[in-house]
């Protein structure tokens, strides 16, 4: 779902003036690809696993946001550059997974300057020096630095696109508009640099890609969800998201995707997968208490999968928000035979509940 977020309007109404996510979305590329500023919210997600030639691990997280402020056509006369109908932020990681280090960080910005913005010959995303090219061949080129921490990589697909739900559109919750048009590259293979300290590893492996638009999404009794995206050694991905109720029962708007090898993609609905914790990790810093191994089955693909966290604290503490996540590691069956796989996992709502954002927004 990626960062489905905290920008979700828990139990608000839709603000006039904004576009819903309904039923009939006809995607377009490359068109889609680039901004939809008529939808108050979106992201563009890069996740991905890396290793180097001596064989230390790596995981890297890099989000570009777009959360809408007045829509395109309000009825202002901007006084200055100043005004501005959208904010700007990023989230970068790095999961430094054989030195046990993780490290995060955050930008923001009006982009009054240009410093930030969207879809502008090519770039897709960028806020100072992160940035996310869409380069015309179809790769993605996608830089940040931050401190002691900079990434540089090229990302082409192995796959094409797979486009999540059913007729255009990702559900979240009942009520009309509360979801989201959602696609995915579900195998980049990825190649580039990373520095980490004084120390530049040229580093590969695979990336997810996720590009998602909404405006209302998450209803009053959802607080928070589990998002996993995973990458199998035979070929397959799956993205599964769990949405978590207040009464601790799954929420049955619930679902996923599946992807064959050969790049065919199959919804899932909540009943057709069960995603259970098996183990705890308890931030020193917040107290959350994180499911940061689940065990995941899919009966109708059986498939059997025990997934943990490469590293326990993947938590990003960021103002005014709180989430995991991480780099995993995937171990199991699929159709009788043993599957391996790397992915990442997504956790929010465990610091805290998302609506005591509402008066940030």
């Amino acid at each position: 779902m990626r960062l489905l977020f905290f920008l979700c309007l828990l139990g608000a109404s839709v603000q006039a003036g904004w576009r819903v996510a309904v039923p009939g979305w006809q995607y377009q590329f490359p068109r889609d690809h680039g901004t939809h500023p008529e939808f108050k919210i979106e992201w563009w997600y890069f996740s991905g696993n890396l290793a180097a030639a001596d064989g230390r691990e790596f995981g890297y997280q890099l989000t570009f946001f777009r959360q809408g402020v007045m829509p395109m056509d309000a009825d202002i006369i901007p006084l200055s550059r100043f005004v501005t109908s959208s904010v700007k932020f990023a989230h970068f990681a790095v999961s430094d997974i054989s030195g046990g280090a993780f490290h995060f960080f955050q930008k923001l910005s009006r982009g009054a300057f240009g410093e930030a913005g969207f879809g502008e010959r090519g770039r897709l995303a960028w806020i100072d020096n992160w940035s996310c090219v869409l380069q015309e061949q179809g790769a993605f080129q996608i830089q940040a630095a931050a401190e002691d921490v900079t990434l540089n990589l090229t990302l082409k697909p192995a796959k094409p696109l797979v486009i999540h739900g059913t007729d255009g559109v990702s559900k979240k919750a009942e009520g009309e508009g509360r979801a989201s048009h959602y696609y995915s590259f579900t195998r980049l293979l990825s190649e580039g640099v990373l520095r980490v300290g004084s120390e530049e590893l040229a580093v590969s492996g695979l990336s997810w890609f996720d590009h998602e638009w909404a405006t209302n999404q998450l209803a009053a009794n959802q607080v928070g969800w589990n998002w996993v995206s995973l990458q199998l050694d035979d070929g397959s991905e799956l993205m599964l998201i769990q949405f978590r109720t207040k009464d601790g029962k799954p929420d049955p708007n619930s679902h996923g995707t599946f992807i064959d090898a050969q790049g065919a993609a199959l919804p899932l609905a909540q009943a057709d997968f069960t995603v259970d914790p098996i183990d705890t990790w308890s931030s020193p810093e917040t107290d959350a208490v994180y499911p940061v191994a689940w065990r995941i089955s899919v009966p109708r693909l059986d498939l059997l999968l025990d997934v943990r966290a490469a590293l326990k604290n993947q938590e990003l503490r960021l103002k005014p928000i709180v989430y995991w996540e991480g780099s995993v590691r995937a171990e199991g069956s699929s159709a009788g035979r043993s599957v391996k796989g790397r992915g990442y996992l997504e956790m929010t709502g465990y610091a805290g509940p998302l609506d005591q954002l509402q008066a940030e927004r």
